[in-house]
């Protein structure tokens, strides 16, 4: 029983580190300020209810510019979309 707990346990901790996404391989000091980069969304429509950096992307939780809730992924040194899921 141990051994199946441990596993599971296991299982759930890989399961949390490969859910961070990957967006860029480059060194921090490459990546656009975050202030810069909330200020280009907002000036493209979107508000930004929750900002985030998991891993080596940039995330937002918010609107885009037609009202839909967005949970976008962001390249942090181009701020080309990674992944975008809307509600």
């Amino acid at each position: 029983m141990k051994k199946v707990l441990l596993v599971l346990a296991m299982m759930m901790v890989g399961g949390v580190a490969s859910a961070k996404k990957n967006c860029t391989d480059q060194p921090k000091d490459k990546w656009m300020k975050v202030d810069d980069f909330k200020k280009r969304l907002e000036s493209e429509g979107y508000k930004i209810r929750k900002f985030k950096q998991p891993g080596s992307c940039y995330e937002i939780y918010g609107t885009n510019k037609d009202g839909r809730k967005v949970e976008i992924y962001f390249n942090p040194v181009d701020g080309a979309v990674v992944k975008e899921e809307f509600e």
